[in-house]
């Protein structure tokens, strides 16, 4: 059983990067995204495997790679009888399989239409390193933002399609929305991270995204 996938209108949103001190505006068209995290029995089911630092069928899916998502997405559209997204290491624009959520459409759905920092009182909203103990929770089980995303902030980073800077990092890919060993000031809308899209790490994982109108 998979995880709801909420429907999000088309819009712009202005992204910025501390590093660099740069902002810029993106625009998008509506889209489909998890309301949660994909689960360790999500991707099972899909996969055969198990990766995670901690077992649990509720658990957020991490220790996974960019590549590994990418295949994932392929493998549940073709299961499903979607399109798949990814072609190699090329996206389909036109494919209405699944495939990770841009930065832009990330940040838009994390916001639901607010401007601040969060959502919401991060104790109330995320799992990170004040009130985590440490360990991965189960998806849902902190307060939603205003359009039903869980998760957003904390508990997992998430994987999303950009290039965090091609010309400085190469290939490294954005990561979004904090982790449960992350420090509060990780856990904001705004806060961008990078990794190599070969590197699994235990706190970071994913949700699908999908072409869709609302």
């Amino acid at each position: 059983m998979h995880a709801e996938m909420i429907s999000v209108p088309g819009g712009r949103t202005t992204l910025s990067d501390r590093r660099t001190q740069r902002s810029w505006d993106v625009e998008f068209d509506s889209y489909l995204l998890g309301a949660v995290p994909v689960t360790q029995a999500e991707y099972a089911e899909v996969t055969g495997e198990r990766p995670g630092s901690v077992p649990g069928e509720r658990l957020p899916v991490e220790s996974v790679s960019w590549w590994d998502v990418v295949r994932y997405c392929n493998a549940r559209s073709e299961r499903e009888g979607l399109r798949p997204a990814y072609q190699g290491g090329e996206w389909d624009p036109d494919a209405d399989g699944y495939r990770l959520p841009t930065e832009a459409e990330w940040e838009n759905a994390c916001r639901a239409g607010t401007s601040g920092p969060r959502y919401g009182e991060l104790d109330e909203i995320a799992w990170y390193r004040g009130n985590s103990g440490e360990r991965p929770h189960e998806v849902g089980t902190r307060a939603p933002n205003a359009w039903g995303f869980h998760d957003m902030l904390g508990n997992v980073w998430d994987w999303c399609w950009d290039v965090y800077d091609a010309e400085v990092y190469g290939e490294y890919r954005v990561l979004r929305g904090g982790g449960w060993f992350d420090e509060q000031w990780s856990c904001r809308a705004s806060v961008r991270r990078r990794s190599h899209p070969d590197l699994k790490i235990e706190d970071v994982g994913f949700r699908v995204a999908r072409n869709g109108r609302p």
